[in-house]
């Protein structure tokens, strides 16, 4: 298997290579420009030697020409400038009044044509380069003019139509242009290691704010309102880091007024609660004796209807007190759990036989095998209780009570055969006082029964879970800590 090759993306590689870009960049229009300057001056220097030197030259040896001079005459001069050519290795020609290039070198690059016609359309001296097998070579044209005579001051000198050409290579100016292009290569390497380290140090003064940024926002995300970063310098992540040490108070200052209102919400119900249970024992004491009465018929009819009315609401507020002071033990993390070994199947049998539910044909109970489980009874039949009610009053018989081991855990499933949950629904099954029909504002439960079922669970270290069927029924399921096997005693 080939691995691909996966290149650091983060923020330092980024920086680092931005920084080493620009660098490149500036050291390579540095370069170029510096390359472009001297070349230009080397070569320049060489054309402005070469037209003196051929200037010289001509005013040495043209006087002794005999005008108008014949091809034996500008052979001869010919000759005469390749000899003094010295280290240049002139390969010089000439011509009379536009007629044909006399050469005596027979390695002698042609003269351009467009050379020939600018020294003859303007009457002075130029050059032009030009490339011959790979080699650079630099022709001068030069007209030769007659000197004014020296007894007429105002006369001028003239051209005699005589031009001559003189061309040598470029050899040694390329072997110093290439030494500069060779210097220019070599040097900028290092240049590009040697700004790694200032890329770095400027790398690490950017990223080490932003370290610091990410691990403060790690800590407020984790609940530590109270960190404050240093803010130092008066840059934009100096800024930045002020803005969060603002955000970072903001949050603490309305994180400890939540907690307080919390606290405030849930110390308020139970207070309520706690005050509400007392009278609330009495009433219910008391109606239970206006029940008797009513039921003997020592009460009139309508007397005894309304008892029992009274009777009905005052064991369902009660009821719903003692859910109120559960809730509030669970939010003050004041539960306790009394745990023991026991048999997840006996605590299902006895929760349907306590409430009655042995004898309806309504309830089948699946439960093949023991599952050991270290829990609270009282808690896990709570749990179970609020199930198969639920199920027996809001679904459709019959409802399935199973049990099995599996793995690590012990799970319980509690089935019916109703429509099922509705899909808006599902979600908030276990919210506090949600009633899936809003008409239905007034029913039997309190609308804590299933919040506190899955808080029971929690406690235990388990979970509850609620979801459908694919018959389109109900089904819970609550999965526990199977118990750790017990040691055999010796």
């Amino acid at each position: 298997m080939s691995t691909w090759f996966r290149a650091p993306r983060g923020l330092r590689v980024r920086l680092v290579a931005a920084f080493l870009l620009a660098a490149a960049f500036g050291a390579l229009l540095t370069a170029g420009l510096t390359f472009q300057q001297a070349r230009s001056a080397i070569l320049e220097r060489t054309q402005n030697s070469a037209v003196a030197d051929l200037r010289a030259q001509l005013d040495s040896l043209a006087p002794d020409l005999t005008m108008p001079p014949s091809g034996k005459d500008l052979r001869g001069l010919t000759l005469q400038l390749d000899r003094a050519g010295g280290t240049r290795a002139w390969r010089s020609s000439a011509s009379y009044q536009d007629g044909g290039l006399v050469v005596v070198s027979p390695d002698a690059p042609p003269v351009p044509r467009r050379l020939r016609d600018t020294v003859q359309d303007n009457g002075q001296a130029a050059y032009e380069r030009t490339e011959r097998d790979g080699r650079p070579w630099l022709t001068v044209g030069m007209p030769v003019a007659y000197t004014h005579d020296p007894t007429r001051p105002d006369s001028a000198a003239k051209l005699s139509g005589l031009t001559v050409y003189a061309a040598f290579p470029l050899d040694g100016d390329q072997a110093d242009i290439d030494a500069l292009v060779a210097a220019a290569r070599t040097g900028a390497i290092p240049s590009l290691v040697l700004a790694v380290v200032p890329a770095l140090f400027a790398a690490r003064s950017v990223l080490r704010p932003v370290r610091r940024l990410r691990s403060g926002a790690e800590r407020v995300a984790a609940g530590k309102f109270d960190t404050r970063l240093d803010a130092e310098g008066h840059d934009e992540l100096a800024d930045l880091t002020r803005s969060f040490n603002t955000m970072a108070a903001t949050l603490q200052k309305d994180d400890a007024e939540l907690r307080r209102m919390e606290a405030g919400a849930r110390r308020f119900a139970a207070d309520v609660a706690h005050e509400l249970r007392t009278p609330l024992a009495a009433m219910v004491a008391v109606t239970e004796v206006l029940d008797e009465d009513a039921a003997s018929g020592a009460l009139p009819a309508d007397t005894a209807d309304a008892v029992q009315l009274i009777s009905e609401e005052t064991h369902k507020i009660a009821r719903m007190v003692e859910d109120l002071m559960e809730v509030s033990r669970f939010d003050a993390k004041a539960a306790p759990l009394d745990a023991e070994d026991l048999d997840l199947r006996a605590i299902v049998s006895k929760t349907i036989r306590m409430r009655g539910w042995a004898d309806e044909e309504r309830i089948r109970t699946d439960l093949p095998a023991p599952v050991p489980v270290h829990a609270d009874p009282r808690r896990i039949d709570v749990i179970l209780a609020n199930l198969i009610g639920n199920a027996l009053r809001h679904g459709s018989p019959p409802v399935t009570v199973s049990t099995r081991a599996e793995h690590d855990k012990a799970v319980v499933t509690v089935t019916d055969h109703g429509p099922g949950i509705p899909g808006d629904t599902l979600p908030h099954v276990f919210e506090r006082f949600y009633k899936a029909d809003a008409a239905r504002a007034r029913s039997e439960g309190s609308g804590l029964g299933l919040a506190i079922a899955q808080e029971n669970a929690h406690l235990h270290g388990g979970t509850l879970t609620a979801g459908n069927t694919p018959e389109h029924g109900a089904v819970f399921t609550l999965i526990l800590p199977l118990a750790a096997p017990r040691k055999e005693q010796r």
